[in-house]
């Protein structure tokens, strides 16, 4: 059983991750290409998309989703056919990630910079029962109020029952 790790949150290097996701390479474009030190836990690799878990999650059960070609727009890089399938994606995974962890509600949204984590990506964020109101929204997903202090077996664990869900 995982333990789940709701409303536990530890503070986060907001400076030292601007620095190294600014100076650095894409981080998606190393994972598609599986560069060193970027692995992460992979749920679903249908050829053209790929979904993975947020190494540094502000709630249980964050996923990413992004199309494997470095695309840095998420209006004008797409096409409206391609757009409509990252998006059957999207809601594909936050399905399952809706039946796999606890919540009143799932945040879906682009964010990313062309300053740093520019390849488009979407996140899921499943919002945990009973979170407080002034807990929630934009406060629940900002990292300056900590992230989720989980172990590589934790995460492990929540892809295998993610990756089980989605029949991949």
């Amino acid at each position: 059983m995982i333990n789940h790790v709701h409303g536990k949150r530890v503070p986060f290097d907001l400076t030292e991750y601007e620095e190294r996701v600014r100076s650095g390479s894409c981080f998606i474009c190393d994972l598609v290409a599986g560069a060193p030190g970027s692995e992460h836990e992979v749920l679903l690799d249908d050829g053209a998309h790929i979904a993975f878990l947020g190494r540094y999650p502000t709630m249980y059960g964050h996923v990413l989703v992004a199309p494997k070609p470095h695309l840095e727009h998420v209006v004008r890089d797409f096409e409206q056919d391609g757009y409509l399938r990252l998006q059957a994606v999207v809601h594909r995974v936050a399905r399952a990630v809706e039946a796999v962890v606890p919540s009143e509600r799932t945040y879906l949204l682009s964010l990313g910079s062309q300053q740093g984590n520019a390849h488009v990506h979407w996140h899921i964020s499943p919002l945990p029962p009973g979170t407080p109101y002034e807990s929630q929204q934009f406060h629940a997903l900002m990292a300056e109020n900590g992230v989720i202090p989980w172990s590589p077996a934790q995460a492990a664990e929540l892809a295998a029952q993610l990756r089980a869900e989605l029949g991949s």
